[in-house]
């Protein structure tokens, strides 16, 4: 049984349909990576799963339903969330944006802010520091931080590495590693940058308009043409 299963997904924004029977499965303890350019869906995707869109098909976690529940409900059940654009509160504090996150989680408040402190100390450092003074590197961080804050067993993380530097990549993709071996997460992203995704996950999906275009290990898809062509066309 997988860990999650996301099957004959189909997501609407009004009477547009941004997703199209999008199907996967991501195993306990897996890293794996939604890959596709701009406007893929890939966003859409993670929203779907947090109960974001309205949507037919059905999305099971630990083989328990979470269609119908509310955003809340479903970072109850286990599932953290880092939004592209990191979707923090620019005027509050480090500490206190972590402290946001914690809400669903408040008896494991200490805990999980040592484990983010562990994780990026620059944190612990920079913790009175108002969010909207960072750089972008910084924000990722804050906003990994503030998923972690809910003790989640899903981590959904979207577009990790979009507008940072090489350096700051590097240091991301070795903090959600170190989640997946130490805190025992399961990790799905979304990416742009192939390159990134195929240094970190372990599978990746194809997303291209909205369907599922490819599959597999990276390294069957390293050298597949359907991945290039989900980015530059046919």
């Amino acid at each position: 049984m997988a860990f999650l299963e996301v099957a004959k997904l189909n997501a609407f924004y009004g009477k547009a349909q941004a997703l199209h029977d999008v199907s996967l499965t991501v195993n306990a303890g897996e890293i794996i990576a939604i890959v596709g350019a701009n406007g893929a869906g890939k966003s859409t995707l993670l929203d779907s799963i947090m109960g974001l869109t309205r949507i037919s098909g059905d999305i099971r976690l630990e083989d328990q339903s979470l269609v119908g529940l509310g955003s809340a409900a479903i970072v109850k059940k286990g599932v953290g969330y880092a939004p592209e654009r990191f979707n923090l509160f620019p005027y509050m504090s480090v500490r206190d944006n972590l402290l946001v996150g914690a809400y669903t989680a408040r008896d494991d408040i200490r805990k999980n802010l040592a484990t983010v402190h562990k994780l990026f100390p620059r944190l612990e450092e920079r913790k009175n520091q108002e969010t909207s003074t960072q750089s972008g590197g910084e924000r990722q961080m804050v906003s990994l931080g503030r998923a972690l804050m809910t003790s989640p067993r899903l981590l959904l993380v979207d577009e990790p590495t979009i507008g940072l530097a090489p350096k700051i990549c590097v240091e991301i993709a070795e903090a959600l590693t170190k989640m997946r071996d130490e805190l025992g997460a399961t990790i799905v992203i979304t990416e742009q940058n192939a390159n990134f995704a195929m240094t970190l996950a372990e599978r990746l999906y194809v997303l291209e308009s909205g369907h599922i275009k490819a599959q597999g290990t990276v390294d069957e898809l390293r050298n597949d043409k359907r991945l290039t062509e989900a980015y530059f066309g046919h």
